[in-house]
């Protein structure tokens, strides 16, 4: 079965970090890029990192020198190092492939909040 699965989120204040987890099953993971994905309340889902099969890396703008992507090939797992965490950062994140898109996951909450 095909799924997704992240993990990680919770409420942290600013300046904090969390690492998220992304679990993929059901298919060649290893093969695929992936992305690490927000959305905030009332808006947009947007696309925060990208990781490719071979390991380079794509930021959006208002992560770039914070948040870390990073994958693990043998656990079928790609991660998200988010540090120094700003209030803006608030969203529901989630994952998915770069190409051949899978039916969304039940993301994981990250609040930024003192």
């Amino acid at each position: 079965q095909v799924q997704l699965v992240e993990s990680g989120g919770g409420l942290v204040q600013p300046g904090g970090s969390l690492r998220l987890s992304c679990a993929a099953s059901g298919f060649t993971f290893s093969i695929y890029g992936m992305n690490w994905y927000r959305q905030a309340p009332g808006k947009e889902r947007e696309l925060v990192a990208r990781i490719l099969s071979g390991g380079r890396s794509y930021y959006t703008e208002s992560v770039k020198g914070r948040f870390t992507i990073s994958r693990d090939n043998a656990k079928n797992t790609v991660y998200l190092q988010m540090d120094s965490l700003k209030p803006e950062d608030t969203a529901v994140y989630y994952c998915n492939r770069n190409s051949g898109p899978l039916p969304w996951g039940q993301g994981t909450q990250v609040t930024v909040s003192s």
